[in-house]
Order: C-alpha cells, then structure tokens, then sequence
C-alpha cells in the first residue's frame, strides 16, 4: 500500500541529500522504532485515564479496550514497566495496526490530529538515532559527556521519546546527544541592568557592564532570529540543551522547542529561586551521611525572558573519585553497562536509591528523580556507591516535614512549596520507581524482584507503606498531551509491583 508523505518520508529524504549511506540503517531501524513507540502507547491505552475509553477487559490472549462509541481496541497483555518494543501490533475492530501515527488517526480523538503527528516524529526521530548512533568502545567512558551520548532512546515510557518538532534532520544530527557532535555555543550580551541574576556569574561571561548569556545555536536561529557572537564548544547531555564545556561545567541553556511533552525554556521563576533552591539542597544532601550530592547551582541569568536565560552547575563529577576508578553516570545509562541484568546488582542498587529517596522525602524534600536528573557513582568493579542529583527545579518541599525535623524552611515560593503528601509522594514515586528504577530493571518481574529484596531493610515509615500498598503513581504522559488546555501535571496509577 502506498505511505502518504509522512514524517518518516520526510526525515527519509532529507537524510539522502546530506548522509545517503545512513539510509538503509535508518530504513532497517524504522519498524523497531514504531515498535517501541507503539508499546508506549499501549503502556498509555492500558492504564491511563483517558476519557474516550470506557472499559478494560483482559482475557487469555490479550487486553481488550471498549472505547466510549463502542469500538473495540485489542493488544498483548501489558507489563507497564517494559523498555523493549514487544508491542508490534494492535487492533481496532478487525483491523490492524503496527503503525502508531495510524491508529491514533483512525482512533479520532479529540486532539488526536497532533499528537499523531507528533508520534510520526517520534518514531522517525527514534529510527534515526538508532541508525546514526556512533560505535561506543567496550571501555567505560571517563568523561561525563560520553555516558549521557549512549542513551540513545530517550523517555523510556513517553510516546514522543524522541519526538523533535521544529528540528530538522541536520539539526538532529548537529544537536542530538547520541549522534555525539560538538556544540558550538553562541553567546548574547546583554545590559547586566536588564537581566536577573542569582549567584556568581563568572568574570568570563561578562563584557564590561554587560552579561554575556550562553545560547543554543537552534534557539538563536528559529526563536530569537538573531546572531550571537563567539561562544564556546560544548558536548550536548542527554537533556539536549544542557551541555558540559570544556573545563567540566554544565551549562543549560533555553531551547523552547517542545521535546516529549514540555517546551524547554527556562522560567524567570526557576531562575529567582535557584540559588535558594541550591543551597538548601546541598545542605540537605549533607545529612544522608554521605549518600546523596547535589551538584551545586553556580549561576543562573535571565534577561526577563525564558526564550533568553541560561543555568551554570558543576559538573557530576566533582563527586567521583577518578584515582579509584570511579565513575558517575545517569541512571538512565546504566541499561548500557550491562550491571542491571544481575539480581544482586539491580537489588543493591535499588536498595540504594530507595534508601536515599525515601530518606529525604521524610526530611521534606521530594526529588524528582528520574533516569535523567539521577546519577549513580560506581565503583571500578561497578558497585553502585552513591548518588548524585543534579536540576533542582522540579523538585517539592514541604515546611511542615522539614519543621518536623528541626530544619529551617527555605524562602521559597510557588510550585516549589507544598505540604501535600499525596504530591510529595507522588513526585517522589513517580519519578523514581515508576522511572528510574523500573526502566532500569526493564520489566514487571525484575522490577518486583529488585523491590522486595530493597524494602526489606528500609525503615517502615509511612512513606514506605504507602509504596508498599498502594498503586504506583506515574504521569499520564499520554492523557497530558491529549489535554493541551488543562494545565500541571495529571496522574495515571499503575499496579503494585509488590503486590
């Protein structure tokens, strides 16, 4: 049958004008790449509370949904924590789909129009990522950078993982992590009496009376559409707008596109409270007796605008000892290593990432801590030793816990502030075990596996009860970009894995 002019037809004929040689793998990568873009999906059909759908019925070969105008929806038994793309195909009534653009458009849901579209750069984005991934030596990596550049699908659950709007595939290429370039950063002066500045901006990014602000070369062409002058080269992490430069200092810088469900600019707001915001974390961080980093906010600056504003941190590897041989690496790289395919491992380091989580979500401060912003320090023969957290602005805290506890309440204000367990909780949970650690395991049974050998030595506060007897929260990835006019974050529950 013949394809329309498709996203995937799109990124096809721009790869043959500037890479021709990378068309067959990209060509070969494509339905692994709908695979894995479809069990994300199905991940979302099965358990989100998406409101066309009106029941679930699972049977002996399969789940079969009944959508509110009496269609029926029918695909493999799902496992809500798997990575792989063991969804290949589904059927609406009696037909078959393997392609998620055409599902979601023969679906008809309300805003489904976009979000198809948005799947279609997905899996072309995704297929191409795999094609165009370098050859990684069987050495670990030394620097930081390298670690971040072998993830090479994004979000682990989200249906647009790697879905780029807006970018092209020389772009892709030019920008992506994991086709490991070199970034070359521009910078834009501006008067220091128009700009918000918390913390020390460094004397190297000043111009007399004027900042010099780091931005992203895509952010400059296609949203301030001006030229910058001469930055600096720097390799782009898994966050694609955060990079690390040459002296080891990351830099995140505003990149409003929209990459999976958010346009990643950087608020005035986050940039007023993250010296605040750092502080109290580092000191936080200090009373896990060792445990737990928090790489520290060197300076932020916004000249009144989240199209233009930049973030400086130190790098995560201040907290790893390179005469020991060790490394530090996001969690979301570890499926790269091989570790997590031991029991023993998974349960150590589970055990470590619950410790540390739950720990300071009793101090009153709930991470949000997903494979991305979670780094794990191991050792030269692999042994997970600590962790290191890094982006603080997504993070909750709650005064009333921190008083609890004899801490003093840090003068934040808005999202930041909250006393509501269940958003505690959920942030925490969310984030870290139906993220982090599930993708990680990489299934159900690994998942539940790792979890019953951790929990068994932790503290039974209430937090942990909760996590031991209740559904696990995770985002409605799926629900949120069907409801692009409810604003925040809405919620879908997910079974127990204990239970």
């Amino acid at each position: 049958m013949h394809r329309p002019f498709t996203a995937e037809a799109e990124v096809a004929g721009e790869l043959a004008a500037l890479r021709p040689g990378l068309v067959p793998r990209y060509s070969a990568e494509l339905p692994g790449a709908r695979a894995a873009v479809l069990t994300r999906l199905w991940r979302a059909f099965t358990h989100e509370p998406l409101p066309w759908l009106a029941g679930r019925a699972a049977g002996r070969d399969g789940v079969t949904l009944r959508l509110a105008d009496g269609r029926r929806l029918h695909g493999p038994h799902p496992d809500p924590y798997a990575t792989s793309g063991y969804v290949t195909e589904v059927r609406l009534d009696d037909r078959p789909y393997a392609d998620p653009v055409r599902l979601v458009t023969a679906l008809g849901v309300a805003h489904g129009t976009d979000f198809a579209a948005e799947l279609g750069h997905s899996a072309a984005s995704l297929a191409l990522s795999r094609a165009g991934r370098p050859v990684h030596p069987k050495e670990w990596p030394t620097d930081d950078w390298e670690w971040e550049q072998r993830v090479v699908d994004g979000h682990p659950y989200h249906p647009n993982c790697r879905s780029r709007p807006g970018f092209s595939v020389a772009e892709q290429l030019a920008y992506g992590p994991e086709h490991g370039p070199v970034v070359q950063l521009g910078t834009l002066p501006v008067p220091a009496g128009d700009c918000l500045v918390t913390g020390e901006w460094p004397d190297g990014m000043r111009d007399g009376g004027r900042l010099l602000v780091p931005v992203h070369p895509w952010q400059a062409e296609h949203v301030l559409k001006r030229p910058c002058g001469e930055g600096f080269a720097a390799h782009p992490l898994m966050a694609l707008r955060t990079l690390a430069e040459p002296d080891g200092r990351h830099v995140k810088t505003a990149l409003s596109a929209r990459l999976t469900s958010s346009v990643r600019d950087i608020s005035v707001y986050s940039v007023g409270q993250s010296a605040t915001l750092s502080a109290f974390a580092h000191a936080a961080a200090a009373r896990m007796d060792g445990l737990l980093h928090v790489t520290r906010t060197l300076g932020a600056v916004t000249a009144d605008s989240p199209d233009l504003a930049a973030v400086l941190r130190e790098s995560p590897q201040a907290y790893a000892d390179a005469g020991r041989g060790e490394r530090v690496l996001p969690v979301a790289a570890l499926t790269t290593t091989g570790l997590p395919d031991s029991p023993a491992w998974l349960a150590g380091f589970t055990r470590l990432a619950l410790t540390v989580g739950l720990s300071m979500l009793e101090l009153g401060v709930a991470l949000e801590a997903h494979g991305q912003n979670l780094l794990v320090v191991l050792s030269a023969t692999g042994d997970p030793l600590r962790l290191v957290y890094r982006d603080l602005a997504d993070i909750r805290v709650s005064p009333a816990r921190l008083a609890r506890h004899g801490v003093l309440v840090p003068e934040l204000t808005g999202r930041t502030v909250t006393d509501d367990e269940r958003a505690l909780r959920r942030k925490l949970f969310g984030s870290l075990v139906a993220g982090a650690l599930a993708a990680t395991a990489g299934s159900a049974g690994a998942l539940r596996e790792a979890l019953a050998s951790a929990v068994r030595e932790l503290p039974r506060t209430p937090d942990l009860v909760a996590l031991l007897e209740e559904p696990l929260p995770t985002k409605a990835l799926t629900l949120m970009r069907l409801s692009p006019g409810t604003p925040g974050d809405q919620w879908a529950q997910l079974p127990n894995p204990l239970r």
